[in-house]
């Protein structure tokens, strides 16, 4: 084995139930003094953004609000937004919600100091370098979910439209400078959302874990980022009101996102094509792409998952893990099949070639364990279609 790697970890994190009233408090330590609000429009109508704005507006904060953020942002959002931010003499971002309104504000915050476009800054060797760092605006970041984890990443995740094609934008700078995890925030979550949410940050742990290369902080993380998604997942997605079972799967989604700079894997690369032409929630794709590519990858990952599941209290080693995957899908009301899940889904060979072809070029694809071909990419796509694993 190879004793090279790179590890980074996240910032720093005010977590905790209620600790969204020290918001002003984390603006002046950030030195923002008028910031844009990012959040998206479903959450912009909801009382937990009014009560945040409160907070600001008895600080006598002055501050913008910009929602128009898709399910899965494209450049368009990220123009319009720093349209708002530029004409709204903004000095900071804060990003508020889920994966998308946090990815979309660090991206605002990121580009608009920048002069060159934002697929310049793709994740790709070191292209961030062509970035102008004195730019880039701080951002504070607060999660309402429980699954991205971009509240401690470094990186966000944007839909070329002209190519149907998700581009992941890497910048150190991307990483907000304090994030405040409140718990309390996620309690009025649906309980789709909930499921999505908490698949995503099982994805991320469990990619992570599986990923090659030499990275046993992140490998220890994922490990207790899953154990923790098993145990809690269930119970906040049975009673949103569960606090301690929301505060376990905030700890969670940020522990998959730390240990991620490990490697993600073919549940990524294949739902990030999916996400890109059919418009799905990202977390409840890779739900329905895992358990697919679990059992492709036995060959590489057996040992590794036998070591899992005893640590999760689960038994029967790989099968075993793969029960519970499956179990804890049929408890959250996953679909089982692409088709289930997407309605009126007609792939025809090209669309599938499409998708494949998609899927072996996004940066995450390398980080599976076994080598994802096209050919592979087609048997697990086929798979997912028609249920056979």
């Amino acid at each position: 084995m190879n004793l090279v790697s790179k590890w980074n970890y996240p910032t720093t994190v005010r977590f905790g139930a209620g600790r969204i009233s020290e918001l002003p408090d984390v603006l002046a330590a950030t030195g923002i003094k008028r910031p844009l609000f990012v959040t998206d429009p479903g959450l912009a109508k909801l009382p937990v953004v009014a009560s945040t704005l409160k907070i600001l507006d008895d600080a006598n904060v002055p501050y913008g609000v910009f929602s128009e953020v898709k399910p899965n942002p494209v450049e368009a959002n990220l123009t319009a937004g720093i349209v708002v931010f530029k004409s709204g003499n903004h000095d900071g971002v804060i990003a508020f919600g889920g994966g998308s309104a946090l990815d979309l504000g660090k991206l605002i915050a990121f580009q608009a100091g920048q002069t060159r476009p934002v697929w310049d800054f793709e994740d790709v060797d070191d292209w961030w370098t062509r970035a102008d760092s004195d730019a880039i605006a701080p951002i504070i970041a607060v999660p309402t979910t429980a699954g991205t984890g971009s509240e401690v990443g470094r990186a966000g995740v944007i839909t070329n439209e002209a190519t149907h094609t998700k581009k992941v934008i890497f910048h150190p700078k991307l990483l907000p400078a304090i994030v405040i995890a409140d718990p309390a925030l996620s309690v009025g979550m649906p309980s789709f959302i909930t499921a999505g949410t908490g698949m995503d940050a099982l994805a991320h742990c469990l990619e992570a874990y599986c990923a090659p290369g030499y990275h046993p902080m992140a490998d220890g993380i994922a490990v207790e980022g899953i154990r923790l998604v098993f145990e809690n997942l269930p119970k906040a997605y049975a009673d949103g009101s569960d606090l301690i079972a929301r505060a376990h799967m905030m700890s969670a989604a940020a522990m998959g996102a730390a240990a991620f700079q490990k490697g993600l894997g073919a549940i990524h690369s294949l739902s990030h094509p999916i996400g890109a032409l059919y418009d799905t929630h990202h977390g409840m794709t890779n739900a329905v792409f895992m358990p697919y590519v679990l059992a492709f990858n036995r060959s590489a990952i057996e040992a590794r998952i036998e070591r899992l599941a005893a640590y999760c209290g689960i038994e029967g080693g790989f099968d075993g893990f793969a029960a519970a995957v499956l179990s804890l899908r049929e408890n959250l009301k996953v679909p089982h099949t692409l088709g289930a899940f997407i309605k009126d889904l007609d792939m025809d060979d090209a669309r599938k070639a499409l998708i494949a072809d998609m899927a072996v070029v996004d940066p995450t694809a390398g980080g599976n364990p076994v080598k994802l071909t096209k050919e592979a990419a087609l048997l697990l796509l086929n798979n997912a279609i028609t249920g056979e694993l």
